[in-house]
């Protein structure tokens, strides 16, 4: 998932903390935070989904590319986009549309939909805002805010990790213990507390 799950369950909460009392109004903040959580999960799911798919579809020709010659990489990107077009699915990545953050704007566009058709749905809450696009620019503009702090504060940590006096290959556990660890340091100087 191209997001942390305590990223996730931390937009979630500051989401549902924000837009209260404003714009929404519930007794049980919490558990509109984690409905929040899932709409937000299962968007970042749908892509991880597709790139499983497209793996195991490249294993069953992996000697014939081997064969001829055929990059891995290029078979993958070239299957995956097939199937975003074919499937209309929104590319979670923003790296992959060249935005500053992990999430693309069209994918945080699009979850800002789906949160505020939840939101309408929930029994939990009451919209005092009856404008749909009010409340979903509110969400696009605070989830945008947090992306881009959460991009500057992952590059900070990659950058203290390749500064180390030797080579630390990414996807080690050392490179992982590392990552965590200067990420969660980050972090606390943009003042965001995931356990918040």
């Amino acid at each position: 998932m191209l997001l942390a799950r305590e990223f996730v369950t931390y937009i979630s909460r500051q989401l549902v903390k924000r837009l209260t009392p404003g714009i929404i109004e519930t007794t049980s903040p919490d558990l509109v935070a984690e409905k929040v959580g899932e709409v937000i999960s299962e968007e970042l799911a749908v892509e991880d989904r597709l790139n499983d798919e497209v793996r195991d579809l490249l294993s069953q020709y992996s000697e014939y590319m081997r064969r001829e010659g055929v990059s891995y990489q290029e078979m993958f990107r070239r299957i995956k986009n097939t199937l975003i077009s074919q499937r209309k699915v929104i590319r979670a990545s923003g790296r992959d549309s060249g935005d500053a953050m992990k999430l693309s704007r069209d994918k945080v566009t699009d979850m800002s939909h789906k949160i505020v058709d939840m939101l309408r749905k929930s029994h939990e809450l009451r919209l005092r805002d009856k404008d749909p696009n009010n409340v979903r620019l509110e969400i696009v503009r605070f989830m945008t805010e947090l992306l881009v702090a959460e991009e500057k504060v992952d590059r900070t940590a990659r950058l203290k990790i390749r500064s180390q006096k030797r080579e630390i290959p990414e996807g080690s556990e050392e490179w992982d213990l590392l990552h965590r660890r200067y990420y969660s340091e980050e972090l606390k100087k943009f003042g965001i507390d995931l356990a918040k």
